[in-house]
């Protein structure tokens, strides 16, 4: 049935006869074609419910109008589900890095285009990234990844002390006025466009599940990513350029993105876990090492010592190990 919507869908933009190649997907249930029809191309996304495209397309727009470079939305299809897409090509970081060009050109553009970001007033229409938020998606760290590690199961009193321990944590998350995120910003996500200028010669995707909130998030993101290695170098290189570039306070975002960091690194733990025990994804597991090294790198700084000392204690040093 849902096959006949989508031949209708296709129809309707005289792409019934195309030719259909899947597309590596990601952690959802969305599904990518890329479509070929004589000499053009487009890329079909498939959202089935729970999923929905109504999201993509408003934060599609939002990114537009501020002159960045998503693909554009030539259809859609609300209630099935079906989007159809400018296609921006084979130019993904990750793999033009992996095919051998130098990475920092592609990190300093997308570090710019963060920097750019920042000095734009975050969408008033887009969640916030709030305490209540960061509470909620710690419960994935607990609930999966330290439930499958621990040797033992957690007391009360273990999970009221990490409770108290985020509480102390998260006011200095907050440093600077919130911006634009979009949080699945890394190599895999972002691609490079020829024959466009500054910014706009980054290409962004899977933007969807875009926020309001702190600024450090999308640096850690791109700079602490699950699916590839950035040197510690390139790291604190691309910091450097981003607070020469705001001018924001060098030690309080640092602690923010340091906070964060541990954050997101547990929450991906979470994730990760969950996709293979509960969705049988188990190449996900293959990511956790890299995931543990980026949360032993932020407990370095002091003010986190408390929350590796919890981890330490509640997961032995193997929580830690890569």
């Amino acid at each position: 049935m849902r096959e006949t919507h989508l031949l209708e869908f296709l129809a309707r933009n005289d792409l019934e006869t195309c030719r259909r190649n899947a597309l590596a997907g990601d952690a959802s249930s969305r599904r990518y074609e890329r479509l070929v029809n004589q000499n053009r191309t487009y890329i079909l996304m498939d959202a089935p419910p729970p999923e929905t495209i109504d999201q993509f397309v408003t934060v599609a727009a939002l990114l537009k109008n501020r002159g960045y470079s998503p693909p554009e939305v030539i259809d859609q299809d609300s209630e099935f589900g079906f989007l159809l897409l400018e296609d921006l090509g084979d130019g993904l970081l990750a793999d033009l890095i992996a095919s051998g060009f130098m990475e920092r050109p592609y990190y300093e553009l997308a570090v710019d285009f963060l920097v750019d970001l920042s000095r734009q007033p975050a969408p008033s229409s887009l969640p916030g990234f709030s305490a209540d938020y960061i509470r909620s998606q710690n419960e994935m760290f607990l609930d999966w990844y330290v439930k499958d590690q621990a040797d033992s199961h957690m007391s009360g009193t273990d999970i009221a002390l990490f409770a108290d321990i985020w509480e102390e944590l998260i006011p200095s998350i907050f440093i600077a006025p919130d911006v634009m995120l979009l949080r699945d910003f890394h190599a895999e996500n972002l691609l490079y466009l020829e024959g466009r200028k500054g910014v706009r010669a980054l290409g962004l995707l899977d933007f969807q599940d875009a926020l309001q909130g702190p600024p450090a998030y999308d640096l850690v993101s791109l700079l602490q990513d699950a699916r590839r290695d950035v040197s510690e170098a390139l790291e604190q290189d691309m910091l450097s350029r981003y607070l020469r570039a705001t001018g924001l306070d060098c030690e309080a975002f640092k602690l923010s993105y340091a906070i964060l960091g541990a954050h997101r690194a547990m929450r991906i733990l979470g994730i990760f876990t969950r996709l293979a025990k509960d969705k049988g994804k188990p190449g996900y597991l293959e990511l956790i090492p890299r995931v543990r090294s980026h949360l032993a790198r932020n407990f370095a700084r002091p003010e986190l010592a408390a929350l590796k000392n919890w981890t330490v204690k509640i997961l032995g040093e193997k929580g830690l190990a890569s």
